[in-house]
């Protein structure tokens, strides 16, 4: 600013309007010259560090972005980890397939549904996926029957929660703690009359009541030693039979709030290949 206006109030309104010095007339060139240099050497280092920001921003987005993707790939290795080590626990039951993959994203569409937070969801997918871990600890015969079982079997087909629950036991991540959970909850029902601890109502935790109406809907729609599968539709009238009985009202209705991408899940993960039990059984199957 170039002025004969000496008052503070003038330059300070110069300042506002971007003014960066004063020069008092009338101008030396001596002077000139030094307040030019010295406005462009601040200009310069002014540059400098927008410039070096900008260089700092990007390649602080480059790390976040590789550290995203990493993260998402070691997020999608533990989820297929879980779901082979999940798939073990259930090999011997000839016609579980896919099984483990269709019941834990039925989970988390459902909690999707129900408004849960997406970080919540996550941990229901990896997590509902051991919900029978403890099949481990029962039987061949009990597991492979061909038929109904009868009421000493049925005991202790039942440990399965309680066996699952103590093998989830102990862990700092919080995917195991609410496997944990899931293990031990996910056949009570609503009404009381589940098992192993017959807890009624909320009592029974949230995610509990999301993976029982998942793991139901995919066991209805699939074949079992004991049964052959049951429609959509049939399976569907089911599920609405046990609204406040067996399952819990909201979650039911979430279920079918979500019924397009439930059917979108059941047809993207389909039984492709019998295991290796049945094969040995000689079963015949569709590949």
């Amino acid at each position: 600013m170039v002025t004969a206006l000496q008052d503070v109030e003038s330059r300070i309104r110069a300042l506002e309007a971007g003014a960066n010095d004063f020069l008092s007339k009338p101008v030396g060139k001596t002077d000139l010259r030094a307040r030019v240099s010295s406005s462009l050497q601040v200009k310069a280092y002014n540059d400098h560090m927008r410039g070096y920001h900008k260089k700092l921003e990007a390649e602080v987005a480059k790390k976040t972005e590789e550290l995203r993707h990493a993260y998402e790939k070691i997020k999608t290795s533990s989820l297929e980890i879980i779901y082979c080590l999940s798939r073990a626990s259930e090999y011997k039951d000839e016609d579980t397939g896919a099984h483990v993959k269709r019941m834990s994203n039925y989970s988390a569409a459902i909690a999707r549904q129900l408004g849960l937070h997406k970080d919540i969801v996550e941990t229901i997918l990896y997590a509902s996926a051991m919900h029978d871990a403890g099949k481990i600890g029962i039987p061949d015969n009990i597991i492979m029957k061909q038929g109904k079982l009868d009421s000493d079997e049925w005991e202790i087909i039942k440990q399965h929660t309680t066996i699952g629950g103590e093998i989830l036991s102990g862990s700092d991540s919080e995917f195991i703690k609410l496997a944990k959970i899931i293990a031990l909850t996910h056949h009570e029902k609503w009404d009381g009359s589940g098992y192993p601890n017959n807890l009624l109502g909320t009592a029974i935790p949230l995610e509990g009541r999301i993976t029982a109406i998942a793991d139901a809907f995919d066991a209805l729609t699939s074949k079992r030693p004991y049964k052959e599968p049951f429609t959509i539709e049939e399976s569907f009238r089911i599920i609405r039979e046990g609204r406040a009985i067996h399952f819990d009202s909201e979650v039911v209705d979430a279920f079918f709030s979500a019924e397009r991408e439930i059917l979108s899940i059941r047809e993207t993960f389909k039984d492709q290949r019998p295991s290796l039990f049945a094969l040995m059984r000689g079963t015949e199957f569709q590949v």
